[in-house]
C-alpha cells in the first residue's frame, strides 16, 4: 500500500529522473566525470524522496519518534548538500572542500536529534524550530547564491548564456521562499524541484553544446547559418575577423599554442562586443560578428575595440566589415564584402611585416 502511495505522490519526479537517466546513457557531449556526478544526483534525489515520504507517513500516525527525528536530520542535511553537489557539478573549477559547510550543517542537524538546536518534536509530535532553525535554508541559500555568482562570473556575455543563470536564480529563490508560503508540505515538492531543475539545465546544456564551438565558447558555423536565416532583414552589418599568423604558431609552437591563441582572441572579441552582438567561429581562425539594427559608427567602434583588445596580447588579427545603409544587401553579399576588406587588411599586415604568403 505504501509503495503505491509513494509512486502516486512522486510519479512526475520518477518520470523526470527516468528520462534524465536515459538521456545521460546516450549523451556524448559531456565529460564522464560530469555524467557520473549527475548520476549521483539522480540517486540521491530518489533516495531523499523515499526519506521524505517515510517521515511524513510517520508524522501522520504519530509513532517512531526517534526514527522520525533521524529522517528529519537526513532531510534537513540533504537540502544544502544537494545544492552543494549541483554547484560541484555545474560550476567550473570546484574542489572537494566545497562540501565542508554542508558537512558542518549535517553534524549540527544530527546533534539536533537530542538537543533540538535546529529542529525537534514537542510532546505532541509537532515539529518546532530551534535556535538554529533557519540553518538549512541559510545553507541552501548561500550555495545557491554562490552557484549563480559562479555561473555569471564565467559566462561568455552572450544572451543565451544568461538563460540558465536566470533559471537557477529563480529555482533557488523559489526553493527558499515556498517553504514559508506553502508550509512543511513543500518538503514533498523539494525533490521534484531539484530533479526538474537539473533536467531542464541538462537539456539546455545539450542544446547549447550543439551550437557552441568547444574551444572558444563562441557560436559555431551551424548557429551562424541558423541565426542569419532568422529575421535577416534586421541584419545590417557583418564583421569578418581572421587571425594573423596562426599557421606559424602551429608550426613553430604546436597546435596547443594555436588553440590558446584562438581562445585568447575569442575573449578579446567577447569583451569588445559588450553583449550586443553575436560572435561565431565559422572556420579554423575565421570569425564572423553579426550586427542587427546598428549604426555604422557602432560597427567602426566595434572594429576598433577588437584591434585594441587584441593589441594587448601577443597576437594579431585582421578585421573587415560591411554596413548596409538601406538594408538592401543580402547576408551573402555583406559577407563577401566584409571578407574582401578583411583580406585587404591582412595583405597589408603581411606586407608591413615583410612576410611572404
Amino acid at each position: 500500500m505504501y509503495a503505491t502511495e509513494y509512486v502516486a505522490e512522486n510519479w512526475i519526479m520518477i518520470l523526470v529522473l527516468l528520462g534524465f537517466t536515459i538521456s545521460l546513457i546516450s549523451t556524448v557531449f559531456m565529460e564522464q566525470k560530469t555524467i557520473r556526478r549527475l548520476y549521483a544526483l539522480i540517486v540521491e534525489v530518489f533516495l531523499l524522496s523515499i526519506v521524505v515520504f517515510a517521515e511524513f507517513k510517520m508524522a501522520e500516525h504519530g509513532d517512531h519518534r526517534t526514527l522520525r527525528l533521524i529522517l528529519m536530520a537526513v532531510r534537513y542535511s540533504a537540502t544544502p548538500l544537494l545544492v552543494a553537489q549541483i554547484v560541484y557539478t555545474v560550476a567550473k573549477g570546484q574542489r572537494w572542500y566545497l562540501f565542508l559547510p554542508a558537512a558542518l550543517f549535517t553534524v549540527l542537524d544530527f546533534i539536533s536529534i537530542p538537543t533540538g538546536i535546529v529542529f525537534g518534536l514537542d510532546a505532541g509530535g509537532k515539529l518546532f524550530r530551534g535556535p538554529l532553525g533557519m540553518l538549512p535554508y541559510v545553507g541552501a541559500g548561500l550555495y545557491g547564491f554562490y552557484l549563480v555568482y559562479n555561473l555569471w562570473r564565467h559566462h561568455t556575455g552572450q544572451r543565451t548564456d544568461t538563460v540558465p543563470i536566470i533559471f537557477f536564480a529563480f529555482a533557488f529563490t523559489s526553493g527558499l521562499v515556498l517553504p514559508f508560503v506553502i508550509g512543511k508540505e513543500y518538503a514533498q515538492l523539494f525533490c521534484s524541484t531539484i530533479a526538474t531543475s537539473m533536467f531542464v539545465y541538462y537539456v539546455f546544456t545539450l542544446l547549447q553544446l550543439t551550437k557552441r564551438d568547444p574551444l572558444t565558447g563562441l557560436l559555431n558555423r551551424q548557429a551562424y547559418y541558423a541565426d542569419t536565416r532568422n529575421e535577416p532583414e534586421t541584419i545590417n552589418a557583418l564583421l569578418s575577423v581572421d587571425m594573423n599568423g596562426l599557421k606559424a604558431i602551429n608550426d613553430n609552437e604546436g597546435h596547443k599554442a594555436g588553440d590558446l591563441a584562438l581562445a585568447t582572441l575569442a575573449k578579446c572579441f567577447i569583451e569588445a562586443a559588450k553583449h550586443k552582438y553575436r560572435i561565431y567561429r565559422v572556420g579554423g581562425d575565421e570569425f564572423v560578428i553579426v550586427c542587427r539594427k546598428c549604426k555604422e559608427d557602432d560597427v567602426r567602434a566595434l572594429s576598433s575595440r577588437i584591434h585594441e583588445n587584441v593589441s594587448k596580447t601577443r597576437y594579431s588579427c585582421s578585421v573587415g566589415y560591411c554596413y548596409s545603409k538601406n538594408g538592401s544587401s543580402s547576408i551573402d553579399e555583406m559577407l563577401t564584402a566584409s571578407d574582401e576588406h578583411m583580406y585587404a587588411e591582412k595583405m597589408k599586415y603581411y606586407k608591413e611585416k615583410g612576410i611572404s604568403r
